[in-house]
């Protein structure tokens, strides 16, 4: 008989910044730290050049006690960041993969750290049923929200890509934006997107 063994699941520590927002592969979110905890978060990221997770709140605030995130987040990267005035950091984050939190613990400072695993890319499906039509609306948001606030390369022939960036833009609540974040599955998110698209007569 033989025993087959799944493979050790791959953790990775990161630091958490849970916000009242989504943040989406591949998104540009512009945040103002200032507490503390945050500005000695942002300044080993960027000496190490390391990323850390934002995270939907489930319950409590942004600012001081330690917020409960959302079981699943996105992973950033600083791209940029600024001091305009004494005591705040204003930074450009970039989305990178998506993960979910396996175990949390919060530091003394009040910094919330995860184990977290990343999820697998999303495989590409390039004739999703609705993508053109998506990908259309888009391309024209974009134009009119200027293409400076979004990361390069623009993939509009990228489902996953696209969905990303129609929950992104799109006036949707915030639990609804982090059902979105969670799914697997690229084309069933271009589909619910195409749906509200075209219940808002906007395609």
């Amino acid at each position: 008989m033989i025993k087959l063994f799944a493979p050790p699941r791959r953790t990775e520590t990161v630091p958490l910044f849970p916000l009242k927002t989504v943040l989406f592969p591949g998104a540009a979110l512009p945040l103002k730290i200032f507490e503390v905890r945050y500005m000695d978060m942002a300044k080993d990221c960027l000496k190490g050049g390391k990323p850390f997770g934002i995270c939907l709140i489930r319950e409590g605030a942004e600012v001081g006690v330690p917020a409960v995130p959302e079981p699943v987040g996105c992973l950033a990267r600083i791209a940029e960041c600024d001091v305009e005035e004494l005591g705040v950091l204003e930074v450009r984050a970039e989305g990178l993969e998506r993960f979910r939190i396996e175990s949390t613990e919060t530091t003394r400072q009040g910094l919330v750290v995860g184990e977290v695993e990343r999820f697998a890319p999303e495989p590409e499906a390039p004739d999703a049923p609705g993508l053109a039509q998506c990908a259309l609306f888009l391309r024209k948001a974009i134009a009119g929200i200027g293409p400076g606030r979004f990361v390069a390369p623009l993939r509009f022939d990228d489902a996953s890509w696209v969905g990303f960036r129609l929950a992104e833009i799109l006036p949707l609540r915030s639990d609804v934006k982090q059902k979105l974040l969670e799914l697997t599955d690229a084309t069933l998110r271009l589909a619910i997107l195409e749906k509200f698209l075209r219940q808002q007569r906007l395609i």
